[in-house]
């Protein structure tokens, strides 16, 4: 999924994490997501020239998923994937949805990501995260100016 993140969004990312998978996956998951969160915050700096909000529909195969971002300084997410299985691999699917709450609450922004439809979990999570990645990536697009995009000045 965080491939999928990355290659969608147009990041170089390499994650390199030793966690506690012999307990369980929960920590390991929580923690490279605010991690990536908090890096994406950094690398972004000031929000300044910055389109601000962005969102996307993206589609595997029979699944259809949409994101909407706002890089708002208040983090919040809503998070509906309707994920039906217990795993995809070795992930827990109450995990996917946390992840990207964490990384919403790290990267200091308004996430909502809604899966409409699809039959396969795994098809379900990866629209998902490529919605995130598009609608991303048009959030932090350059305007041309050096402005706050907010009425207060301020993010």
């Amino acid at each position: 999924m965080y491939h999928a993140l990355a290659k969608h969004s147009g990041w170089s990312l390499t994650i390199n994490c030793q966690g506690d998978l012999h307990v369980d996956d929960h920590h390991t998951a929580e923690d490279t997501a605010i991690a990536l969160g908090a890096a994406f915050k950094q690398a972004l700096g000031v929000p300044k020239g910055i389109k601000r909000f962005g969102y996307a529909y993206a589609p595997l195969d029979e699944a259809l998923s949409r994101a909407v971002v706002d890089i708002s300084g208040r983090p919040f997410a809503s998070i509906d994937l309707g994920l039906k299985r217990e795993r995809i691999g070795t992930l827990s699917c109450e995990m996917i949805p946390h992840v990207l709450s964490s990384f919403a609450t790290s990267a200091m922004i308004t996430l909502h990501v809604d899966t409409i439809k699809g039959e396969n979990d795994h098809h379900r999570s990866e629209s998902a995260f490529k919605a995130l990645a598009v609608a991303l990536r048009q959030a932090i697009e350059r305007t041309g100016t050096n402005d706050v995009p907010s009425t207060k000045g301020v993010l």
